[in-house]
């Protein structure tokens, strides 16, 4: 037997925090095993027939406790701490025991590892299969409880079939926040009932610029599309099931020319075109007490769709142009006492946070909130490098890591010309995989403020799921770990592990990068991003996080 799940032969992703493999056959799954659970852990048996039932053609009937050969149950009292579980296999049966509902959910992922790959396909291969678990004990518990990964359907919209596919996916990663970035200046993606224009002229574009050149490229072809409530109830409720939570972004004060379009009297300059290039642009919403009604009124809508504690407002990259040209602007800044446009940002940053704090729920908002003076409520989330999160920690708020360099699934996987619409700084599967997550310098205190990490994917160059599929995975798989597993990392033994998890992904359907790099159809030969342009020149970098 092996105590040391590094050396285990198993092929589990994240890494269990303590396997131990005992000398027996283990369980065959079979037409006749049974499953039971109680009531506290039916979800997941729903969830884990389901999924089973569909790869083996196997009926995986329920049966009661006595004659069940899986048995699910949730026991708090266990000891094995929030989100953990105990998965004990042996030649009677299977046990899965979870601290709470999401304990057992994530031990029957577990489980769904330790079958043959083929366990992730959709429907039986016609081939005699045997479906064996390995007699194992497996102990285990995440790291932090904040894993997440932000999907940015703002730029390029995915559709509902999509997200819950890629919600599945993070499932299966032991991953449990989706981070929706719903709005931005190239479109807004959520139906709110009281303005409908939002999403009858702010859901689309004329075009969309391609790559980063200088001048811009621009494929002459309209984009749009966007989540009905329902579409959004049903999100929710999916993700619900598999213990993931949908953190909703809506981008304010910048990142807003699809607002002001559609309605123009929230802007500093009146009508506006839907953004058809990426970068960072001086059109910003004004202050005026009609704005922040308004936007009251759509988080209201809001918090209606998503039970979330947190609600993201974005509050990044926010030219102060306007603002200093605005009469209206500059008469906020006397009638409120404050020293400048830094400051009038996180007064209007401030006032949602006291309407969403009235309600029950928690601002969330990318570090520069920092910037003027951070609303009382507010957690941050860091992504300008680790400063902003070691300044919110330090100052007692709670702070979310996802630095550029470690965390943005857009940037580059490798120096190769062939890369498709290479930007930013180089980021492989081996530097998630060794990167931190606490700042150094924190102390003890301070360090209990960080909740964890999340993953962004940008989709200013993902206009389609394969795309998608390319930049998240297997790098989201390297994270995952990171942010579940307490063992010291060494990627040279995650690699092998990760080898074998590709053949998971495989049976998934995940078109994900291998590893030795882009497959021919992956490129996109003539489209640049940063560095790359026809005549040599390197373009000029625009948005941070394009």
């Amino acid at each position: 037997m092996s105590d040391n799940p590094r050396t285990s032969p198993m092929s589990l992703v994240p890494l269990p925090r303590e396997i131990r493999t005992e000398g027996e056959e283990g369980l065959v799954l079979t037409a006749t095993t049974r499953l039971s659970a109680d009531n506290e852990a039916k979800g997941t048996l729903s969830w884990l027939r389901r999924e089973l039932g569909a790869a083996t053609g196997l009926p995986l009937n329920v049966g009661e406790e006595e004659d069940a050969r899986i048995r699910l149950s949730v026991d708090p009292t266990a000891g094995l701490g929030r989100e953990g579980y105990r998965l004990i296999v042996d030649g009677e049966g299977a046990i899965i025991v979870g601290n709470d509902p999401a304990g057992v959910f994530y031990g029957a992922q577990t489980l769904r590892q330790l079958l043959p790959v083929d366990a992730y396909r959709d429907a039986p291969l016609g081939e005699e299969t045997v479906w064996r678990l390995p007699a194992v004990h497996i102990t285990d518990a995440p790291r932090f409880r904040w894993r997440g990964a932000m999907l940015d359907i703002a730029r390029h919209f995915q559709p509902k079939r999509e997200i819950l596919r890629f919600i599945d996916l993070l499932a299966l990663h032991k991953l449990n926040v989706l981070h929706l970035h719903l709005t931005d200046d190239q479109g807004w993606r959520i139906e709110i009932r009281r303005y409908p224009r939002l999403t009858e002229v702010g859901s689309w574009r004329t075009e969309s610029q391609v790559g980063t050149s200088k001048p811009p490229v621009f494929d002459g072809r309209p984009h749009g599309g966007f989540l009905t409530q329902d579409d959004i109830r049903e999100i929710v409720a999916y993700a619900d099931a598999r213990h993931v939570t949908v953190v909703p972004e809506i981008d304010v004060p910048g990142h807003s020319q699809a607002a002001i379009h559609a309605y123009p009297e929230l802007g500093e300059v009146g009508e506006i075109p839907v953004g058809t290039q990426w970068g960072i642009f001086e059109e910003v919403l004004a202050v005026t007490d009609n704005v922040l009604e308004f936007y009251k009124n759509v988080f209201d809508e809001l918090i209606e769709l998503f039970p979330s504690t947190y609600v993201h407002v974005g509050g990044d990259e926010c030219p102060k142009t306007q603002w200093k040209n605005s009469e209206s602007a500059q008469k906020r800044i006397r009638e409120e006492g404050l020293a400048d446009e830094d400051e009038l940002q996180s007064w209007f940053i401030r006032q949602l946070d006291d309407h969403l704090t009235a309600r029950g729920r928690r601002l969330l908002g990318w570090d520069e909130i920092l910037e003027g003076g951070l609303a009382p409520g507010a957690t941050v989330m860091s992504w300008r490098g680790e400063e902003g999160g070691i300044d919110a920690a330090r100052a007692g708020h709670d702070v979310i890591m996802a630095p550029t360099v470690t965390s943005y699934l857009d940037y580059k996987q490798s120096e190769s010309p062939d890369e498709p619409v290479p930007v930013g700084t180089l980021l492989r599967v081996e530097d998630v995989y060794d990167s931190g997550i606490v700042p150094s310098g924190l102390t003890e205190e301070e360090t209990e403020h960080v909740l964890g990490a999340q993953m962004n994917l940008w989709s200013e160059h993902v206009d389609n799921a394969r795309r998608l599929d390319y930049m998240v995975f297997p790098r989201l798989t390297a994270f995952s770990e990171k942010v579940w597993s307490s063992h010291e990392r060494d990627y040279a033994a995650f690699e092998p592990r990760l080898r074998e998890h590709l053949r998971r992904l495989d049976a998934a359907g995940v078109e994900y990068r291998p590893l030795d790099g882009p497959r021919p159809w992956h490129t996109r030969p003539g489209v640049y991003g940063w560095g790359y342009s026809p005549d040599g020149e390197a373009p000029e970098q625009g948005h941070d996080r394009a």
